[in-house]
């Protein structure tokens, strides 16, 4: 069993502390390397430390120097290879393709600690320095384009990543339990085919003598590249295959190759989510950094508590990465985490958030028992909520309860965004939000207000918008506090007209409301709407639609909007 590092290596003096003469595995990260759960490194480093191997971390390389990829030496198993918490690209670029400012994940937040496509960067050195050694990619990069899609920064329809890095495996989605069942193929020479939650490669001709079992082909790349049906049918497909329960192994061809993409992982226990989340982290960014790691700045208060996100928005890549199927931690593992927070030094009292992609949807989920195994809903929240899917929030509010119960705990806040179609079916968990865990803010996504874009959106209709809103500012009077909901509006979408934005400009200014937060959209790999900003069609009807392109019919959107460039924020 390997010794448990304070902090994963990162230089070969860190190892050598440890009496380590080589690492099992390295990972390779374009973020800055903090030893937090929030962070993928960290996380996946830590969990198969836990299994007994032997883990360093070779954060933002400089892809021009072989010296910085070899600084660990070079692993007895395998490199894991990730851009990091973000997709290089949208990392580095706005919605108008222009050069972003900073890098959150970068120390003192500068940019250019990690270059664009990184991932197919990353690998390349990794073979370069390090010939013959298998490597593993995964994270959101890799997740997202792990087969055709369609590449904003360049306009055009891209093979999967696994081809072009000719990595030995991709592991998509959260990738704990795929990382450790790919560490112990290896390490004991079985092969890496049919593991949960990951995408090999072979030939075409090898594929026609596997035994895949259950699986779907889709349309090929050079079908997808040449025909806007056929994408949209590729994108279509994929969507329905995403349950773990009923998804099947999906096939791409791709010119004398064939991807192949096992079911995805199915999800945590809770059990598991309190191991995972438990295991031995500093929360803190390596000691070698001077300068602060904004975007640890932003979450070091805050505690995940929920995984997955049952919504399935067409613009939102959480249910083809994270997943629709929803895991919670126990109350008493959040609490043994609330504890050592308290030690930390920068905590002053207040628990920023106890969240996760949605917060509100802690504790709840499917109860359809066996009905699972035959649904291939993309959305259990849209265009109804399903009759299977648990609603009742006692388990959240009794969380925020202790939290706010333990010694040393002034505040607990809400700060991720939350389903209010979902929070509108238990009033009780509205009231309690409203009276003690808004912290003057209230994140919620209306996204839009033009029933026609919404739909397009898979997103609830503005009636129960402005119903959560009239409860909001009910309960915001009845406890004396003046507090406001702070709305997202997503700008150019796929299908949105100037007509439909005026629709929405209006609606904010009959509310008395100006969006904190307007983005202009960004087709992201993978998501239904960006095969929509693609193609062009709506993929209900199968009939085109507008696709704002030009810059100039973007910002016209989004200069619409009131306030945007000024004005009063109320209610």
């Amino acid at each position: 069993m390997a010794e448990i590092a304070p902090i994963l290596p990162v230089t070969r003096m860190e190892m050598e502390s440890l009496g380590w003469d080589t690492c099992d595995i390295i990972l390779v990260t374009g973020d800055a390397y903090v030893d937090h759960p929030s962070f993928g490194a960290a996380l996946i480093g830590r969990y198969l430390e836990s299994m007994g191997y032997r883990v360093g971390v070779i954060p933002q390389p400089d892809v021009s120097s072989p010296e910085d990829f070899l600084q660990l030496g070079v692993p007895k198993l395998f490199v894991g290879v990730t851009s990091g918490a973000m997709d290089s690209m949208v990392n580095h670029y706005t919605s108008l393709n222009r050069i972003r400012s900073g890098d959150a994940y970068a120390e003192g937040g500068k940019p250019g600690k990690r270059p664009d496509r990184a991932l197919l960067k990353y690998v390349n050195m990794v073979q370069r320095t390090m010939p013959g050694v298998p490597v593993v990619i995964g994270g959101i990069e890799a997740s997202l384009r792990r087969l055709s899609h369609y590449d904003y920064w360049s306009d055009r329809v891209r093979r999967s990543i696994l081809l072009d890095t000719k990595a030995g495996i991709l592991v998509y989605g959260m990738g704990e339990r795929a990382a450790g069942e790919i560490a112990d193929a290896i390490s004991s020479g079985r092969d890496l085919h049919g593991i949960r939650g990951t995408a090999v490669y072979t030939s075409a001709k090898k594929l026609g003598g596997m035994d895949l079992g259950k699986h779907i082909e889709l349309p090929s790349h050079e079908e997808v590249t040449r025909n806007s049906d056929a994408f949209m049918e590729m994108t279509k497909m994929l969507e329905s295959e995403i349950s773990p329960y009923s998804g099947s192994t999906i096939v791409q061809r791709a010119d004398s190759r064939a991807v192949i993409i096992y079911p995805p992982q199915y999800p945590l226990s809770t059990e598991e989510m309190d191991r995972i989340y438990e295991l031995p982290y500093s929360r803190e960014p390596h000691p070698a950094y001077t300068d602060e790691i904004p975007a640890f700045r932003m979450i070091q208060n805050s505690i995940s508590v929920v995984r997955g996100c049952a919504g399935g928005c067409s613009f939102c890549a959480l249910g083809l990465h994270q997943g629709k199927m929803i895991s919670s931690r126990s109350q008493a593992s959040v609490l043994r985490e609330v504890d050592m927070l308290k030690a930390k030094r920068y905590f002053r009292g207040t628990v920023t958030d106890l969240g996760g992609p949605t917060a509100n949807l802690y504790g709840l989920g499917c109860t359809g028992g066996r009905a699972l195994e035959k649904c291939s809903r993309y959305s259990c929240l849209y265009p109804e909520i399903c009759e299977n899917f648990r609603t009742d929030h006692s388990q959240y509010i009794e969380l925020l309860n202790a939290v706010s119960e333990i010694s040393g705990v002034r505040n607990v806040y809400v700060s991720s965004g939350i389903r209010f179609d979902v929070a509108l079916r238990d009033k009780n968990f509205i009231e309690k939000l409203v009276k003690d865990n808004v912290s003057g803010y209230l994140k919620i996504a209306p996204e839009h207000f033009s029933t026609e874009v919404l739909k397009l959106m898979r997103k609830p209709s503005p009636d129960l918008w402005r119903r959560f809103k009239e409860l909001f500012e009910s309960f915001s009077k009845e406890a004396g506090r003046e507090q406001y909901i702070e709305p997202y509006i997503l700008v150019a979408f796929p299908g949105c007209e100037m007509k439909h934005m005026q629709n929405a400009a209006g609606e904010l200014r009959k509310q008395r409301m100006r969006p904190e937060k307007a983005q202009i959209f960004l087709p992201t790999p993978m998501t239904m709407a960006t095969a929509m900003y693609h193609t062009g069609i709506n993929p209900e009807t199968g009939m085109q639609i507008y696709v704002a392109r030009k810059p100039s019919q973007k910002k016209s959107q989004l200069e619409v909007l009131p306030g945007h460039y000024g004005g009063k924020r109320s209610k």
